[in-house]
């Protein structure tokens, strides 16, 4: 495995900064908007607070652009716990409040709402009886939300290791003095200097 300098690895965490936090703050805000819309204010704040995240990341980057290694490393990892850890409460507390009862008055509603619209009674089509709904229910929550917390622990506590990892390499690279043999003209040939005059 090649040894990256640390120059490339500021290029990659900056690249990596960019893309996770505009994704982040784009992708939470218009959920947010779109929860706000349906009056789901619990949703609406949840996306607020993780489009605080993906803005925080984006801050962090900005520091670095402006070679500021410690505030902006500690913006880039403080930001993955932000999403992660509001995440995890939402998806925690929905987890512990799951409501069979009200959740398969919601199902056997949506399935009389199409039954009449295509014409047929979809609960005969489907032969499924309460228990085989209120099961299906069951399985598909809870292996939404743990897909969601493991998803998220992984990715955003994975990023947040990988910036604290990139720590010393990052400050190396934004407090190294500059390569000036790159700045330097080179000395023109003796050919080179006739044609200037």
């Amino acid at each position: 495995m090649v040894k990256r300098t640390p120059k490339e690895i500021l290029h990659r965490v900056m690249r990596t900064a960019r893309l996770n936090g505009w994704s982040i703050a784009v992708f939470a805000g218009l959920c947010a908007l779109i929860s706000l819309a349906f009056g789901d204010l619990v949703g609406a704040f949840i996306g607020i607070v993780v489009t605080v995240g993906g803005v925080t990341e984006i801050r962090g980057l900005r520091r670095l652009k402006q070679h500021d290694a410690e505030r902006g490393m500690a913006l880039l990892i403080r930001a993955q716990l932000i999403v992660m850890g509001v995440i995890w409460v939402y998806g925690v507390e929905r987890l512990m409040s799951f409501d069979l009862e009200g959740s398969m008055a919601e199902l056997k509603s949506a399935i009389k709402m199409i039954s009449d619209l295509v014409g047929m009674n979809l609960f005969d089509v489907l032969s499924l009886s309460d228990q085989d709904i209120a099961q299906l229910l069951r399985i598909s929550f809870y292996s939404l939300y743990a897909t969601v917390l493991i998803v998220t622990l992984i990715y955003q506590g994975g990023l947040a290791l990988y910036y604290r990892r990139c720590r010393d390499a990052v400050r190396e690279a934004l407090t190294a003095p500059p390569d000036i043999s790159a700045l330097q003209r080179p000395r023109p040939t003796v050919g080179e200097d006739a044609m200037d005059n």
